[in-house]
């Protein structure tokens, strides 16, 4: 867990902010608690990663634009990832991202 704020937003609007957070391979996952999930819609849209195991994704909707399949999750990810289970991450594309330490 890195402490730290972390803040994602899009279109000025606050979709997850915390103090502690999850950074894996550049990707800040923002503990589940920490996100405004009323942004949020779950799709079918899934990868696989060899070592962190399979993502869901969600899309985004701010402000009646999507953003699709711009968030992703593991909801049951393999043992070397179980540290982020169910924390989300987003695209740096579609959001701007606020790390302080």
């Amino acid at each position: 867990m890195v402490e730290g704020k972390a803040k994602a937003t899009i279109g000025g609007r606050t979709i997850a902010e915390t103090d502690n957070y999850e950074l894996v391979e550049g990707n800040v996952y923002f503990p589940p608690s920490s996100v405004n999930t009323s942004f949020l819609s779950k799709t079918d849209h899934s990868t696989h990663c060899p070592w962190k195991g399979d993502a869901s994704y969600y899309t985004i909707n701010v402000e009646k634009t999507e953003f699709k399949n711009a968030a992703w999750y593991y909801p049951t990810p393999k043992e070397k990832a179980a540290n982020i289970k169910d924390h989300v991450a987003f695209c740096e594309e579609i959001f701007s991202r606020m790390l302080q330490k």
